[in-house]
């Protein structure tokens, strides 16, 4: 009950802390979606599920290799995940240092559309890269720096089938087109490239490593697809390009996006949010409150230990006593009551003794407590001494032995 009070009885700095353990939960389980190595993720995890159950069940030599890993755990992390913890950091610089994308203006988002639905009109394969606010330098090779104006002529030219760079990607920043004839990395996600060619390939590997946006105009079927975010997506019609280039614009361009396609994704994602606060508030029971050191009284059992032969145990009064525990919350809550118990050691019950001290710091206890006061101090026990004939085998048994 006291851990649920202290659960219940939140101040304000202590709310504020479980909501950025929340938001940072809940942006860990967004780069787990988003990151292509989620299966090597969930193998780590798996690891370190083995180490804790090794601990728990005292598996010493599994426990040892494991822990031997772990000491290498972070190189391993930075191995498998290198490219998307590089852009998680970026992520949180763009973010931080509230960079922003240039706006384009309206003239720039209609000849764009207006060129698109021509190129998809004639089959003319096309791939355009509009930058968010992330850099592409490092995702990109090749290209040829043009830094021209924009306009419904120069993008014909540079995707017109005789033109040496048609097969590239140009990039459009604002009203300008900025390099043409890049070559984009390629997606290796074979469900959404399925019946697609190269250029979606490139379209969408991009879109996976950046916040960039990606038009696909398809050479065989004459249709429109949009990369971003990791995914690829089919518009209808070449016209709705026009639409997607404006949300695009308003959600990379604005400050104010920020808070709004964080609350987007709170609404699109409740139940990832849903499961970071709980996490978030699981961890800070077990952590802020978890951590106090506090005092607890437990019933411990006692237990006749080293009858010699030839004796048999009755009884023991009590049977049970009190002992006060002083420890952090969490062990005094979570630890096995089991192992809490009282030793008596009887040999000497042969020389006539019949009461045994309790002496605190012969109780046996979870790990990390420690006892404070035993009520009573003093056990008596009741035996009786049988004949060589009637001797019990096991003479060290009884009702209290372990």
């Amino acid at each position: 009950m006291s851990f649920l009070r202290s659960l219940i009885e939140i101040d304000l700095r202590a709310l504020a802390d479980l909501m950025v353990v929340a938001l940072l939960f809940w942006a860990l389980v967004l780069w787990v979606r988003r990151t292509r190595a989620r299966l090597a993720l969930a193998g780590l995890a798996i690891v370190g599920g083995v180490y804790l159950l090794a601990r728990e069940l005292d598996l010493r030599l599994t426990a040892w290799i494991l822990q031997g890993f772990f000491a290498v755990f972070v190189i391993v992390l930075v191995v498998v995940f290198q490219e998307d913890l590089r852009r998680l950091f970026e992520q949180i610089a763009v973010w931080g240092l509230r960079r922003q994308t240039p706006p384009a203006p309206p003239q720039a988002l209609d000849i764009l559309a207006r060129t698109v639905a021509r190129l998809a009109a004639t089959r003319t394969g096309a791939l355009l890269v509009l930058p968010g606010r992330e850099p592409l330098d490092r995702h990109v090779e090749g290209g040829i720096l043009l830094d021209g104006r924009l306009s419904e002529p120069l993008l014909l030219s540079l995707f017109d089938p005789h033109s040496p760079g048609h097969d590239g990607a140009v990039v459009v920043g604002g009203d300008r087109v900025m390099r043409f004839a890049l070559h984009l990395p390629l997606s290796s996600d074979r469900a959404q490239l399925a019946a697609t060619g190269t250029r979606h390939a490139a379209g969408l590997g991009l879109a996976e490593r950046t916040d960039a946006l990606c038009v696909v105009v398809s050479e065989e079927r004459g249709s429109v697809s949009v990369a971003r975010e990791g995914r690829l997506r089919r518009l209808r019609r070449p016209e709705d390009l026009a639409g997607e280039l404006r949300r695009f614009q308003t959600e990379t361009a604005v400050p104010a996006a920020d808070v709004a396609s964080v609350w987007r994704r709170l609404v699109t994602g409740w139940r990832e949010a849903l499961a970071a606060v709980v996490a978030a508030a699981g961890v800070w029971v077990l952590v802020v409150p978890g951590s106090t050191v506090t005092e607890v009284e437990r019933t411990a059992l006692v237990r006749v230990e080293n009858l010699p032969e030839g004796f048999v145990l009755d009884a023991v009064e009590p049977s049970e006593v009190q002992v006060v525990l002083s420890g952090r919350r969490r062990d005094l809550v979570f630890r096995d009551r089991a192992a809490l118990s009282v030793p008596i050691d009887a040999l000497l019950v042969k020389l006539g003794r019949r009461t045994f001290d309790v002496e605190p710091e012969r109780v046996r206890r979870p790990p990390g407590l420690t006892v404070v006061a035993v009520e009573p101090t003093r056990v008596r026990v009741s035996v009786r001494q049988v004949g060589e004939g009637a001797r019990e085998k096991s003479g060290a048994s009884g009702p209290n032995a372990p």
